[in-house]
C-alpha cells in the first residue's frame, strides 16, 4: 500500500522538476516520493508526514532554496525526525561557490552527504550515494521487508534479544514472531513435541529449538562437528573481526586453505559500530556491520571456511609424526593447521556491579547493541566509555532516545575519542557528557529502571531513572586459554616480534614482526601487544601477516623436501 512505504521527501527549488523525475525513475516502486517546493513548505510537509505516522527514510533538499540553503534547511530536520538521512542536492552551477560551506556542514554533521544533481541519465555515482544511505537506514531504522531468519520468542526473552543482536551485527535480515502469530504456530507445529522457545529458523531452513546466540551462530555456518576428519588447513584464523577477516581474504585469495573460527558474530565488535566515518575508501562512511559483511562474503568467495558459535579452547603442537602442525581444539571437535593467526580481538570489561550485571539483556548491554537502538525510542539512555565505539553508539542511539548521556572517567573526551566524533556529539542536541562520572549501582524489577552515578572528584552520588545502559568500557584480551609457550605482556596481550622476552629468541634473533614465541603462530589486531586498537590498523595487520605465513610455510616445505 502507498502509505506503508517509507517516504523520501524532496525539497526543490529551481531544479525541482529534474530532481523529482530522477528520484521517481529509480525509487518510486519501493519508496513514497513526496515532492515539495520551498523552504517553509518543506518543513511543513515533513511535520505533516510525521504526524501521519509515516516513516521518513530520507530528506533531500536542493542547495539553493527560496528562503535559505540546504544547510540551513537540513539543520532543522532532526528536530522533526531524527532518523531520516539528510542529503543536499547541488546544481553544477552552484557547486564551486558552495563547496567549502558544504564540506564544513558535512563535517559538522549538518547533513549526511551532498551530491551533484544529475545532468543526464545513468548518473550511477549519484545513485550509489543515495542507495548507500537508504541501505543503512533500512538496516538501522526500518524493518526488513525480506527476511532470511525467523525467531519465535516470548516478549522480553533475553536469549532472543542476544540472537537478534548477533544477526544484526552479521547483516542477516530477521524478524521476531510472537508464539501466537500464525507463522510462528506453523513453525512450532513443524518442530513438533518438545519444541522450546526461542525457535530460530535460518536461511537454510534449519530450525534450532531452545536457541541461544551460540547455537544460532553455529547453525548459520555449519557446526564444528561438520569439519571433515583429516583436514589440515594452511592457515587457521582464530577470530573473525577486521584483523581476522583481512587475513582470511588475503590467505584464501592467495590459494591457502583457510579456516576461520569465531566464538561470536563474524565481524567481531566492529560489527556493532553504527557508522565508521574515517575508514579509507568510504567517503560517506560505512557501518561496522556492512564492512564485516562485505569482508566475510569476499573471503568466502575466495574459499575461506567459517565456523562460529564456539570458542577455541586450546592450540597444541602436533604429535611426533607431525610436529609442525598445530591442533586447534574447540568443544567437541578439533582440526590441524600448518599456521595459526590469533585475531581474537578484545572483550569489553564488565562493571562488576551485581544489580547491573544481573540485567544484561534487559536494558543493560555490553557493546553497542545496535539492534536495541530502536527499542530505546523516547527513552533515557546512558553510554559508559570514552572511546570511538562509545561515541558511535551514543550518536546512533540519539536518533531514537529522548536523551543520551555519556559517562566517562576522564576529564575530557578529547583524550580518547576522534575529533570527527567529538564534533558530531557537540552538534547533537540530545547528547550530554558527564566527565569524571562512573556507575556506582543500578537495578530494576526485571528491567533496568535506575542508576546511581558517582562523581569521582567530589564523591557525590545521584540516583537517576534509566531505560538503557550501553557499556563500552575499554577492553581486555581473552588469552588465558593459550598455551604457556605463547608469551603475554602484563596486561594479557600477546607479545610478538622484538617485544617477546629475549630468552625466547632463537640464536639471538627475535621472531618475525607479528610472530609469537611459538613458531608458526602469529598475532594480529587488538589482541596483539602494542597494536593501535583501530579497525583500519587491525585490517592492515591482518593483511601484513600473510608474507610471514608464506615464509613459514616455505621453510616447512624446504625441511620436508630436504628430509
Amino acid at each position: 500500500m502507498e502509505r506503508d512505504r517509507p517516504v523520501i521527501v524532496l525539497v526543490g527549488g529551481e531544479h525541482a522538476e529534474i530532481i523529482e523525475h530522477e528520484f521517481r525513475a529509480r525509487y518510486d516502486r519501493d519508496y513514497r516520493i513526496e515532492p515539495v517546493v520551498g523552504f517553509a513548505a518543506g518543513l511543513d510537509r515533513i511535520r505533516e508526514l510525521v504526524a501521519e505516522g509515516a516513516q521518513i527514510a530520507m530528506v533531500a533538499a536542493e542547495h539553493v532554496l527560496d528562503e535559505g540553503t540546504s544547510i540551513e534547511f537540513l539543520h532543522r530536520v532532526p528536530g522533526i525526525v531524527a532518523t531520516a538521512r539528510r542529503v543536499a542536492l547541488v546544481s553544477w552551477e552552484d557547486f564551486s561557490a558552495s563547496l567549502d560551506d558544504l564540506r564544513a556542514a558535512a563535517l559538522e554533521r549538518e547533513m549526511d552527504t551532498f551530491v551533484l544533481i544529475p545532468r543526464g541519465p545513468r548518473d550511477e555515482e549519484f545513485h550509489t550515494a543515495l542507495i548507500e544511505l537508504l541501505s543503512e537506514w533500512g538496516w538501522s531504522v526500518g524493518r526488513p521487508m525480506v527476511t532470511v531468519t525467523d525467531i519465535v520468542a516470548e516478549p522480553g526473552d533475553r536469549d532472543a534479544a542476544a540472537i537478534r543482536d548477533l544477526l544484526e551485527r552479521m547483516g542477516f535480515p530477521n524478524r521476531l514472531l510472537g508464539p501466537g502469530d500464525d507463522e510462528a504456530q506453523e513453525l512450532i507445529e513443524a518442530v513438533g513435541q518438545g519444541a522450546q522457545l526461542p525457535l530460530v529458523r535460518t536461511f537454510t531452513g534449519r530450525v534450532v529449538s531452545g536457541a541461544t546466540a551460540s547455537t544460532a551462530a553455529e547453525a548459520l555456518y555449519g557446526g564444528f562437528d561438520e569439519i571433515p576428519e583429516g583436514v589440515i588447513a594452511d592457515v587457521a584464523i582464530v577470530g573473525g573481526g577486521p584483523a581476522g577477516l583481512a587475513a582470511a581474504v588475503y590467505a584464501a585469495s592467495e590459494g591457502l586453505k583457510t579456516v576461520v573460527v569465531e566464538r561470536d558474530a563474524i565481524g567481531g565488535q566492529a560489527g556493532s559500530s553504527s557508522m565508521i566515518r574515517n575508514y579509507l575508501g568510504f567517503p560517506r562512511g560505512i557501518s561496522g556491520m556492512r564492512l564485516a559483511q562485505r569482508s566475510r562474503i569476499q573471503a568466502s568467495r575466495f574459499g575461506a571456511r567459517f565456523f562460529s558459535g564456539r570458542p577455541v579452547s586450546a592450540i597444541e603442537p602436533g604429535p611426533v609424526d607431525e610436529p609442525e602442525h598445530q591442533h586447534v581444539h574447540v568443544r567437541g571437535a578439533q582440526f590441524c593447521a600448518r599456521t595459526v593467526v590469533l585475531a581474537m580481538g578484545v572483550t569489553y570489561r564488565r562493571l562488576g556491579i551485581a544489580g547491573v550485571d544481573d540485567l544484561v539483556g534487559a536494558g543493560v548491554y555490553y557493546g553497542a547493541a545496535t539492534s536495541m537502538a530502536r527499542e530505546m525510542q523516547g527513552r533515557e539512555v546512558f553510554v559508559v566509555g570514552g572511546g570511538n565505539s562509545a561515541g558511535q553508539a551514543a550518536i546512533h542511539l540519539a536518533k531514537f532516545a529522548r536523551t543520551v548521556t555519556i559517562l566517562v572517567r576522564r576529564h575530557d573526551l578529547a583524550e580518547t575519542m576522534s575529533a570527527y566524533l567529538l564534533r558530531e556529539i557537540e552538534a547533537t542536541a540530545n547528547i550530554r557528557v558527564r566527565t569524571r562520572t562512573v556507575v556506582a549501582d543500578g537495578g530494576g524489577e526485571g528491567q533496568l529502571e535506575w542508576l546511581r552515578l558517582e562523581n569521582l572528584d567530589t564523591g557525590e552520588e545521584t540516583k537517576t531513572s534509566a531505560d538503557g545502559l550501553f557499556c563500552l568500557l575499554g577492553a581486555e584480551p581473552d588469552c588465558a586459554w593459550l598455551a604457556e609457550g605463547v608469551a603475554l605482556d602484563e596486561h594479557g596481550f600477546v607479545l610478538t616480534g622484538r617485544d617477546v622476552p629475549r630468552e625466547a629468541w632463537v640464536e639471538g634473533s627475535p621472531p618475525a614482526s607479528l610472530e609469537t614465541t611459538v613458531p608458526g603462530v602469529f598475532a594480529v589486531g587488538d589482541v596483539r601487544a602494542g597494536s593501535m586498537k583501530r579497525v583500519a590498523s587491525a585490517s592492515g595487520e591482518g593483511a601484513s601477516v600473510l608474507p610471514l605465513v608464506h615464509a613459514h610455510l616455505a621453510r616447512m616445505r624446504a625441511r620436508e623436501f630436504g628430509a
